[in-house]
C-alpha cells in the first residue's frame, strides 16, 4: 500500500486562552482587529506546531531559529549548512537550486507549510497546508494590564542612591477561543516532489500534522502563554477524486457565554447532499471532560484530544 496521502482536507483548530496572551503584537498587547475583536496570526499556531515537532517528535525542522557557537542567530544559508552540510558549487546555479530544493523538501515543516528560500539561491514553495489567522469567537474581548516589578535596579536611573527597581507591565486576554481555519492540498508540492524524486506528502506527515494541531499549543509553555491550550480540532477529509472547495470555518463556529462550542452552522453546511457525497470522513478531537460541543456534524468520529 502506498504511503502517499492524496486527499484534500478542510478543518479548523480552536485554541482556548484564559488570562493569557496567545499572540502579542510588538507593544505586548493581544492583537486586535479594527472592530476590537482579538485575533492571532497563522504564524503563532505554526510556530507552536514546529516547536512540538522539533522537541516532542524529534523531527528535522528547517524554518526554526537556532544559534551558532557565539550565541548568534544563524542566517538562512548557515541554517541550511547546519542541516545538510556545505552547499554544492555556487557557480552551477541550476544544480544549487535543485540541491537546495531536494534537501529542504526532506523537512516536515517545508512539505506542510512551504517557505521562501532567499539566500545563495532563490526558491519559493507553496506548502500543502494553509492556515488562516485565528479569530476569537467568544462573545467578549476583555483585555487587561497589570504592573510587574523586576528585582533589579533601573539601568536608566543615574542616581547612585536610588533604591527603585524596574517597573513594567503585561497585558492579557481574560478569555478567548481562537478559530483557525486550515486546508490541505497534497498537489501543492507534487511537481517539486516528482522533479527531485523525493516522497511527497505522506500518511505519516498527516499523522504528525494532526498531532501538532491537537497538541502543539498546549505543549509550548511560557509565562505569557500559560493558560493557552489546544481545545478542539475538526478534520473534514474529502474523497480522493473530489474537487470541492469548502468555505472558511472561522465564521461558522460560535462559543456562547456558557462556553459551549456550537458547530450548528458547520453541521448544516456538511449535511447538504452535494457536499456530503464528497466527504470521505469527519474527525472531531476534543477533551470531553473539559469541553462541551453541541450540534456535532453527522457521521463524525469523536476522538479524545
Amino acid at each position: 500500500m502506498s504511503n502517499s496521502f492524496k486527499n484534500r482536507v478542510f478543518g479548523c483548530a480552536i485554541i482556548k486562552s484564559i488570562n493569557s496572551n496567545y499572540n502579542a503584537d510588538f507593544s505586548h498587547q493581544p492583537r486586535t482587529l479594527p472592530n476590537g475583536v482579538v485575533y492571532a496570526t497563522d504564524k503563532a499556531l505554526k510556530y507552536s506546531i514546529r516547536n512540538f515537532w522539533k522537541n516532542a517528535l524529534n523531527e528535522k525542522i528547517f524554518y526554526f531559529k537556532s544559534l551558532d557557537d557565539k550565541m548568534l542567530p544563524r542566517t538562512l544559508d548557515e541554517t541550511y549548512e547546519k542541516h545538510f552540510g556545505k552547499m554544492v558549487d555556487e557557480k552551477d546555479k541550476n544544480k544549487l537550486r535543485f540541491d537546495v530544493l531536494k534537501n529542504i523538501l526532506s523537512c516536515l515543516d517545508v512539505r506542510l507549510f512551504g517557505g521562501t528560500y532567499a539566500g545563495k539561491t532563490n526558491i519559493s514553495l507553496h506548502g500543502t497546508t494553509q492556515i488562516t489567522h485565528g479569530i476569537n469567537c467568544f462573545a467578549e474581548n476583555v483585555i487587561y494590564s497589570e504592573q510587574i516589578m523586576s528585582p533589579f535596579k533601573n539601568s536608566s536611573d543615574k542616581s547612585a542612591d536610588s533604591t527603585q527597581t524596574t517597573l513594567g507591565s503585561q497585558s492579557k486576554l481574560q478569555e478567548g477561543h481562537y478559530v483557525h481555519h486550515f486546508s490541505v492540498n497534497p498537489k501543492n508540492i507534487e511537481e517539486d516532489a516528482i522533479r527531485t524524486k523525493v516522497e511527497g506528502l505522506s500518511h505519516d506527515d498527516i499523522d504528525k500534522l494532526k498531532q501538532g494541531l491537537r497538541k502543539g499549543v498546549s505543549y509550548y509553555d511560557s509565562s505569557a502563554k500559560a493558560g493557552t491550550e489546544n481545545e478542539l480540532l475538526l478534520w473534514v477529509q474529502l474523497k480522493e477524486d473530489s474537487k470541492m472547495v469548502l468555505p472558511s470555518f472561522v465564521e461558522l463556529v460560535k462559543v456562547g457565554e456558557d462556553r459551549k462550542i456550537d458547530l450548528s452552522k458547520i453541521k448544516n453546511l456538511l449535511s447538504k447532499d452535494h457536499i456530503k457525497s464528497e466527504i470521505e470522513m469527519i474527525e472531531l478531537y476534543y477533551s470531553s471532560s473539559v469541553t462541551e460541543v453541541i450540534n456535532v456534524p453527522e457521521n463524525v468520529k469523536i476522538i479524545e484530544l
